[in-house]
């Protein structure tokens, strides 16, 4: 977690953003004169704000966090309302849930927007509010909404100067051969089992099983990436009770020492979030045991009956992905690995017209889209390159591919950055190179769309652009051949 790379400090500058967002919802709501109810609600808000909203522009980002209210003010509204009458409060929530994951197939506006309406309908429940606090609940939440988007998009507005990067478009189809509908249908069933079971063990805190079934959907496409989750979750949560245990139970709730941990949560929970899901699960629950804490219910009891409710969530989710139209993790790795090979290809196609004198060819956001698909494609490789997996041969394979596209990734890096040199100049060894390329493109994914445009066809040269390029792309065509030996060889896991 300490070692991995922060290019440009961007995990640290938005973790410590984070903080100051959330310190200053929270403080504009205690200044309002708002309850201690809404000004953790208001906080969650702010949290929720920074953390799920992830627009590739700072515009759409803005756009996304003004939509916040018009998915969750609706959800307080009905949460609290059906706060007593628990049949119809748990087939809403239900309904909520089924609504929040299929809204992702519309990309990352869909997926903030039904994450907040989740924990909005969450929230009510942790609080236990009742339509009497609503009026307070809605201030506290639209104080800290603007808190949040003034240090976000004014103060320190870290994405204008560098641009996160476009999330890979969802996996296509139709009908329930479209993961996000079958998600969805995973989803409100792992709920389904977690209120239920959940109820069973408590009739007060029931709902932390339909949270934890919740999110280990989260950023997931598979039953592999599924079940690994589950499993980091439960490991965070084991290991934040513990600390729980040591540091919020001693407190009793004191209000200044509870905020300075409740702040370093915080920045534990955005810095380590794209490293570590169960760092940030540990986080996550020593920050909801110091909250309980300022509320006055913590015990001891509460942390383990917190650790059951989990159990009981992970539990849920691991049946539904078995039994509910399964997604198995072979399908999933093979259109992510599909995807990636056709933005290789492209960004090589890219780089071979620029060198060849079209300067309207540019490979470098091709190249950009490379990367976050190999970042899809590690998350989806993920189960098979787990320590737990015993599937050995398979497991190396995964590793095989990952460190093969690495290199293709590598090699596309260096001829779209030769490309980019206005003097490169490219001869008639390029136009074969780019042609062996193609073949061995078409081995693995078949015809191409879009073959690379070949070079000028001229007596070789020796200027340095073109050898560099050459040895691009003598790399990438090696890495392509090599990678046909663990993509053809045999399936990367079972059905």
């Amino acid at each position: 977690m300490f070692m991995a790379p922060d290019p440009g400090l961007f995990r640290l500058r938005i973790s410590l953003r984070a903080v100051l967002g959330i310190g200053l919802a929270v403080t504009l709501c205690e200044l309002a004169g708002l309850s201690l109810p809404a000004s953790i609600t208001g906080g969650l808000a702010a949290l929720l704000a920074l953390f799920t909203v992830g627009d590739p522009t700072v515009r759409g980002q803005a756009r996304t966090t003004a939509l916040l209210p018009v998915a969750g003010f609706p959800v307080l509204a009905v949460a609290t309302a059906l706060h007593a009458v628990p049949t119809l409060r748990d087939a809403t929530w239900l309904a909520v849930v089924f609504g929040g994951v299929y809204a992702r197939r519309f990309g990352p506006r869909g997926h903030a927007l039904g994450i907040f309406a989740f924990m909005m309908f969450f929230t009510t429940q942790f609080l236990h509010a009742v339509p009497g606090q609503l009026p307070q609940l809605y201030a506290a939440v639209a104080l800290s909404l603007a808190a949040s988007s003034a240090v976000r998009f004014g103060a320190w507005c870290v994405e204008r100067r560098r641009p996160l990067p476009a999330a890979p478009a969802p996996l296509d189809g139709r009908g329930l051969t479209r993961p996000a509908t079958r998600q969805a249908f995973q989803a409100t069933a792992a709920c389904a089992f977690a209120l239920t079971a959940g109820q069973l063990l408590s009739h007060d805190r029931w709902y932390w099983a339909v949270g934890t079934a919740w999110w280990i959907f989260v950023n997931t496409a598979s039953r592999g990436e599924t079940l690994v989750r589950g499993f980091r979750r439960v490991v965070g949560t084991v290991t934040g009770i513990v600390a729980g245990l040591l540091v919020a139970v001693p407190l009793h709730g004191a209000p200044a020492p509870t905020a300075v941990l409740v702040a370093v949560c915080v920045f534990g929970i955005f810095y380590t979030a794209a490293l570590s899901y169960s760092w940030m699960m540990f986080f996550v629950t020593v920050m909801a045991g110091l909250l309980y804490g300022l509320l006055g219910v913590l015990h001891p009891g509460l942390l383990v009956l917190r650790f059951a409710e989990t159990g009981v969530g992970a539990l849920g989710a691991a049946l539904a992905v078995a039994l509910v139209l399964p997604i198995t993790t072979h399908t999933v790795t093979d259109r992510w690995i599909e995807r990636a090979l056709h933005a290789v290809h492209e960004c090589t196609a890219a780089a071979a017209r620029r060198l060849a004198g079209d300067a309207q060819a540019d490979p470098a956001p091709r190249a950009g889209e490379l990367e976050a698909l190999l970042g899809r494609v590690r998350m989806a490789l993920a189960p098979l390159v787990h320590p737990l997996n015993p599937m050995r041969g398979r497991k190396e394979r995964a590793r095989a591919i990952l460190a093969l596209l690495d290199d293709c990734a590598r090699e596309v890096r260096g001829l779209a950055a030769v490309a980019a040199d206005p003097d490169a100049s490219h001869d008639a060894r390029l136009t074969a190179a780019c042609r062996r390329v193609e073949t061995a493109m078409e081995s693995l994914v078949g015809a191409v769309p879009g073959g690379a445009v070949a070079a000028h066809q001229g007596a070789p040269g020796h200027h340095p652009g073109a050898e560099q390029a050459l040895a691009h792309l003598h790399g990438l065509e090696r890495a392509l051949v090599a990678l046909a030996t663990p993509l053809r060889g045999s399936r990367l896991v079972g059905a």
